[in-house]
């Protein structure tokens, strides 16, 4: 066996997908009289700058010898977006079987999952692991492309996405994809297939919009159903798809993390309880205090293009206890998802009158209340129970806002209640 894995060769600015180079990769492979056993698209931390949309490197599990997989890769390579100064492509070819890589190899890539490597400890490791990896201006894509020989060790959960390739000539084009049997089509394969389309923005999720050469990826759990809904799709002539086996909607970026310990650049899942009422700022991000009323805390946020799901963070009060998933940046974390534990359904109101009936005044500074009608008279505002727009279990962005690492609710496993909302 041999494992070819690839990375960093798009741009945000000029298109290109890794998907399709190492789609090319398993091409020229068959080609040659071997086998693939399967292309592994994994995502890896979201929180890395220099990234485009998704980080995703790839990986090609077959059983070329590794000295015509590496010309494979070099060859292959050459389709990468070199004009731009920011893609810098790599490649790793490993020997040997995709779940039997170093213990070092398979630790790497689940850190890549969370944190942040060097190229060269990405050099380094691939020498000492006896791989051939090599690559374009400074090979950045070297530590996606050694993260993807180590994924299928290092990872337990495994999702399908079906993509559909575009012929060469409509690139950077409009896409002709039929919204009605789209959305008929992921209808009819729900919840097996998810984040197809955001029925409620009505938007075609899985129709992307930038030059590069996917028409649509279609996701889910079953390889058979993505597959389907892809066929059931009209749209412009498909020149070219393949299934890939990915980490997509499984939360591996997710760490458990602690309040005062949550490392930037990274994605935490941490729990602790709303300290003030949700603000809502310039550019509709809506912005709320969480942490420990004793201890440290931090602002959680949910950006304009989360949509809906910023009424849900609107809904918190003060007291509120909760699990919150999401990446740390610049001290505000970017609420993905978040679970209610507990909700404070108790209010502090102004006391009325036993007598009367009505709502007593303030009787002066430190002096309670009194109805002036029936000289009545209270210590203070009392407690009382109040209704909430929510209950507990889990919220999430809408599929239109969701990372393509993230878990969304409908596959299920969390440990509450969930509310999934198609």
């Amino acid at each position: 066996m041999t494992v070819i894995g690839l990375d960093d060769t798009d741009s945000r600015e000029f298109g290109m997908c890794t998907t399709y180079v190492a789609s090319g990769v398993a091409d020229r492979v068959e080609a040659a009289g071997g086998h693939v056993d399967r292309v592994l698209l994994v995502r890896l931390n979201p929180a890395v700058e220099h990234k485009t949309r998704g980080n995703a490197a790839l990986a090609v599990h077959c059983d070329l010898a590794p000295e015509t997989a590496e010309s494979i890769a070099r060859e292959e390579l050459a389709a990468a977006e070199t004009d731009d100064p920011n893609t810098n492509p790599g490649f790793v070819v490993a020997p040997g079987a995709p779940d039997a890589v170093p213990d070092a190899v398979a630790a790497f890539a689940r850190d890549a999952l969370r944190e942040i490597h060097a190229i060269d400890d990405a050099r380094v490791l691939a020498d000492e692991s006896g791989y051939r990896h090599g690559g374009h201006g400074n090979a950045r894509g070297t530590v996606g492309a050694l993260a993807a020989v180590g994924a299928w060790a290092a990872l337990d959960d495994w999702t399908y996405e079906h993509i559909s390739y575009r012929e060469s000539d409509r690139w950077g084009t409009e896409r002709d994809v039929d919204s009605d049997s789209l959305f008929a089509a992921a209808d009819r394969h729900y919840p097996d297939v998810w984040d197809t389309v955001d029925r409620v923005e009505g938007e075609a999720v899985c129709v992307p919009h930038t030059p590069c050469p996917i028409l649509y990826g279609i996701r889910g759990d079953d390889p058979g159903s993505v597959r389907a809904l892809a066929d059931e799709i009209r749209s412009e002539p498909v020149h070219d798809s393949r299934l890939f086996v990915t980490n997509q909607g499984t939360d591996a970026h997710l760490a458990d993390g602690e309040l005062g310990a949550l490392d930037p650049k990274r994605g935490w899942r941490v729990g602790g309880t709303v300290l003030g009422e949700p603000e809502t700022r310039e550019g509709g991000h809506v912005f709320v205090g969480f942490g420990d009323p004793d201890g440290p805390r931090i602002e959680c946020a949910a950006f304009e293009p989360t949509k809906r799901f910023r009424d849900r963070v609107r809904a918190l009060r003060p007291g509120d206890r909760l699990t919150v998933c999401g990446e740390v940046s610049d001290g505000t974390l970017k609420l993905e998802k978040f679970a209610v534990r507990e909700l404070d359904r108790t209010r502090l109101v102004t006391p009325t009158c036993p007598d009367c009936g009505r709502t007593m005044k303030s009787a002066g500074r430190n002096q309670g209340y009194r109805c002036r009608d029936c000289g009545t008279h209270a210590d203070g505002k009392v407690e009382t129970t109040v209704e909430r727009d929510l209950e507990p279990g889990w919220y999430e962005v809408p599929p239109c806002a969701r990372r393509h690492v993230a878990k969304p609710l409908v596959r299920g496993g969390f440990d509450a209640e969930t509310h999934p909302e198609r």
